[in-house]
């Protein structure tokens, strides 16, 4: 676990993975702390999937996001336990992608349309789990 041996691309997607968990959380806490007059004002198709979530589906995108987060942390911090975290939020991120799908009316209001954002949540998190057992097998993490 050499310094000299670490690419810079450690440092810079642990920043980039930083950065975009962050940004899951911002968006986690926007979601949680809606009011009752804002979920009033939101559009029936949105409210019927918003009032239709499970309250599992928002501890798994916690899970998601916090979990994100950590694993960032690990990458720049150069520690083994980044990969876990990693695949516990893909694992939280695909059980949230899914269940928004299987148990609110999300497919009747957004159809195809609401896919990309989804395979590409789930994307990110799989290509981060990637690097991070990449970088653990070459000794950057450990």
């Amino acid at each position: 676990m050499n310094a000299s041996n670490v690419p810079a691309s450690l440092r810079v997607i642990g920043w980039l993975a930083l950065f975009w968990n962050i940004v899951g959380v911002v968006m986690f806490i926007m979601q949680t702390s809606v009011t009752p007059e804002q979920v009033a004002a939101m559009p029936a198709d949105r409210r019927m999937v918003y009032e239709a979530m499970p309250g599992w589906l928002t501890i798994a995108y916690a899970v998601a996001v916090f979990a994100g987060v950590a694993g960032a942390f690990g990458l720049l911090l150069r520690r083994a336990w980044a990969v876990p975290a990693f695949a516990l939020s893909l694992l939280a991120v695909v059980l949230q992608m899914g269940g928004v799908y299987a148990f609110t009316p999300a497919w009747q209001v957004s159809g195809a349309a609401g896919l990309p954002m989804a395979v590409l949540l789930i994307g990110i998190a799989t290509a981060l789990v990637w690097y991070a057992r990449r970088a653990q097998r070459r000794g950057w993490i450990g």
